[in-house]
């Protein structure tokens, strides 16, 4: 009869061993050293330098030909300065800061103020930054025209605060159908179930429901410039905007990819 060789088997302690004794040889590395250039900055490339406004209301304009356009009014106070020029050497991306809104000194606070003054700008209300492929023609305390920056007929994307609604049922903040009325129907403008059963046993997040309504920043992209008045300082665009009359603007350029934004 053939004899088969097993092979030895160890006993099972000996892995334990073996698996504790490995745990205690650790493998040292060298922490990486921090980068020294500033991280990129996750923010939209703009198709050029843009204004601030103030939205003042909306219109019925007659074009020459008699069509009629509703139109968007927005005026422009004292302000569109450069309060700040940023470069990939000093801050690690290519921006051109604003100041819109001339203020009083004691509506800003000590640090807003030293800020304006290194730049010796007036004090302004509201900054913003509009990034930018090259930062070039730029300088601190230049001022802005409307005139300057766009032309009657330019594309524009239009961003603001959209007017707050406060808390609103699902018919009015989701277009959802009520029930009937009559017949004895209890579910007139309630929202209903909402549960899925046992299967997933949960209520998926971001379902529509009730909520806060309005209130948050909204863009409106490709609006077309109607009409531009330098004596009234007022810009006319086409269509709605985000917000009620009183509230800020960001007017730039808008954005067509491949053509004065890059791809990526």
């Amino acid at each position: 009869m053939a004899t088969v060789s097993l092979p030895s088997l160890r006993p099972r302690t000996h892995h334990a061993f073996s698996l504790r004794h490995s745990s205690s040889s650790f493998v040292t590395t060298k922490p990486q050293p921090r980068p020294t250039k500033f991280p990129p900055i996750r923010m939209s490339m703009e198709a050029g330098i843009g204004v601030m406004g103030t939205k003042l209301g909306m219109m019925t304009y007659f074009e020459p030909n008699g069509v009629v356009v509703p139109v968007t009014v927005v005026g422009f106070r004292e302000g569109n300065i450069v309060t700040q020029v940023k470069t990939e050497a000093t801050d690690g991306y290519n921006a051109v800061q604003l100041g819109y809104r001339r203020v009083r000194d004691r509506k800003l606070t000590k640090p807003e103020m030293g800020h304006l003054k290194k730049s010796g700008v007036i004090p302004l209300r509201h900054l913003q930054e509009f990034r930018l492929l090259e930062v070039g023609g730029f300088e601190p305390n230049q001022r802005l025209a409307v005139e300057e920056v766009f032309k009657e007929g330019d594309l524009v994307d239009v961003s603001g605060t959209t007017i707050g609604k406060g808390f609103q049922g699902g018919i009015k903040r989701h277009h959802f159908r009520r029930g009937p009325m009559t017949h004895g129907s209890h579910s007139h403008r309630e929202p209903g179930s909402i549960g899925a059963g046992t299967t997933p046993g949960r209520v998926f997040p971001g379902k529509k429901m009730p909520g806060r309504m309005g209130g948050t920043k909204r863009k409106i992209r490709k609006l077309r410039i109607v009409k531009i008045d330098p004596e009234l300082r007022i810009v006319m665009i086409k269509g709605a905007v985000p917000g009620k009359p009183g509230n800020l603007l960001r007017i730039a350029p808008a954005k067509i990819v491949g053509e004065n934004i890059p791809k990526n």
